[in-house]
């Protein structure tokens, strides 16, 4: 299955706005999938949560202002809080949904490897293995 970009009506919902500009949202929509894919292409099905936050910091602040004063109210937003960019959360859910980012092991043992020693074993090499009860084998 494809990823299938959210659209615009769904920003609108996704920030509990009654109107929203239509074009102006689909232009945000599309460069933020283009921002989310040079992170993992092609995206996951569930990248719509990512798309949408981007999309919608974009939306609400786009000159990135963090202070604001009108008359006697004002506003501080948080520094960066504009414009579209990818926080260091966007990635990792990107990354997770892709199924990538976790840890993981390899086993660069062949499947044909026998556990037996492959250096010739003498008898009586080594020290003497003798069970000494409270020392172990001495």
């Amino acid at each position: 299955m494809t990823f299938v970009p959210p659209t615009a009506e769904q920003l609108g919902l996704y920030l509990d706005l009654p109107e929203i500009n239509g074009n102006r949202a689909d232009l945000l929509i599309a460069q933020a999938v283009a921002l989310c894919e040079t992170v993992v292409k092609p995206l996951p099905d569930q990248a719509t949560a990512v798309v949408l936050s981007v999309a919608g910091r974009g939306y609400v602040n786009p000159q990135q202002v963090s202070y604001e004063t009108i008359g006697p109210m004002s506003v501080q937003r948080p520094q960066g809080s504009g414009g579209l960019y990818l926080t260091k959360s966007d990635r990792t859910a990107l990354k997770s949904l892709a199924g990538r980012g976790g840890a993981f092991t390899i086993d660069p043992t062949p499947a044909t490897a026998d556990p037996s020693p492959s250096y010739p074993v003498e008898d009586g090499y080594g020290p003497p293995l003798e069970w000494e009860p409270g020392w172990g084998y001495i």
